[in-house]
């Protein structure tokens, strides 16, 4: 059985819906065939760099795109003229690619770099006003006693 059964949870949490639908994206990606290599390193606190190894890749090849919390990388490099020339032997993978990756809530790309076969990118946790922890003053004030009328503001 591969499936996972999420039903006892949504009988008494509200809103992990999100949560079965990103287990059932994660099963339906493709097989990877690691191509092209990759590493995600933390940075900070709250930021990441994603490397990418696309060698012989230029940035006109290279499609970045992020859509509901999933970033894809797609490469498709432009047909290169042989000229003439004759490869005894071709190691150098200059074949399409597209990789995705699933994102947390608020993770926003910052922005993509391509320096010596390297594609870095840079992504970073921004968490909305609204949604941060905010402190409430308590405001104390006197019981109102019953049948007394509440205390007037004294007029400074």
């Amino acid at each position: 059985m591969n499936a996972i059964d999420f039903s006892p949870l949504f009988r008494t949490a509200i809103g992990f819906d999100r949560l079965a639908r990103l287990m059932d994206n994660a099963r339906a990606l493709p097989e990877a065939n690691g191509y092209p290599p990759y590493n995600i390193e933390k940075t900070g606190e709250e930021s990441y760099v994603l490397t990418m190894a696309v060698a012989g890749f230029s940035e006109a090849d290279i499609d970045i795109t992020t859509q509901e919390n999933t970033l894809t990388i797609a490469g498709r490099p432009q047909p290169q003229p042989e000229d003439g020339r004759s490869f005894l032997h071709r190691g150098i993978a200059g074949r399409a690619f597209e990789r995705r990756f699933v994102l947390a809530d608020h993770i926003v790309v910052q922005g993509a770099e391509l320096a010596n076969g390297l594609l870095h990118v840079a992504l970073k946790r921004v968490v909305p006003e609204a949604l941060k922890p905010r402190r409430i003053q308590v405001q104390g004030s006197r019981p109102a006693i019953t049948g007394e009328a509440a205390p007037q503001a004294q007029a400074a």
